[in-house]
């Protein structure tokens, strides 16, 4: 039993670790623009605080590693467990990647090009993590709301800035 749960333990560190090392990685491309870029936008009303990004993502990050952690636990020999981990892969890849178009490129329009299959792949893996764990669907709403949200933010701001 103490086995178990020290497997479990181990799992949940490295599923939070993996969502927060995608996370880093979108750091590296996003703070070096933020005040050389990203400040001299044109942005809509709707802009949040930039202090408000970081504990969201976080927040964010921490949730999906969770997410990601219970659906490992049910074990990758269950077929929409296994699936829903490499659309889980897939989709946090297209995260930092999205990072690296919209800051690194300095690109809204890369950003969109990106965000929209992102978009996609945290519907599919929502749609599978629920076949496998109801509560690792959930964790991932905040998620895909936010996401839908910076989608928005990101097409406002390419319009605003031709």
């Amino acid at each position: 039993m103490k086995s178990i749960k020290l497997h479990d333990g181990i799992k949940l560190l490295i599923s939070i670790s993996a969502c927060l090392c995608a996370g880093f990685i979108g750091q590296i491309f996003t703070r070096p623009s933020i005040a050389s870029w990203y400040v001299l936008l044109q942005k809509p009303f709707f802009t949040p605080p930039s202090w408000l990004f970081a504990p969201v993502w976080f927040l964010l990050y921490t949730l999906m590693g969770i997410s990601t952690f219970l659906v490992w636990r049910k074990g990758i020999e269950n077929h929409y467990a296994r699936e829903g981990l490499v659309i889980f892969l897939v989709q946090l890849i297209l995260n930092a990647l999205w990072s690296f178009a919209f800051f690194g490129l300095k690109s809204p329009i890369s950003g969109l090009i990106v965000v929209v299959p992102l978009w996609t792949a945290i519907l599919l893996t929502i749609i599978n993590f629920f076949r496998t764990s109801m509560a690792a669907a959930w964790l991932l709403l905040p998620y895909i709301l936010w996401v839908s949200y910076a989608t928005v933010l990101n097409f406002a701001i390419y319009i605003l800035n031709p």
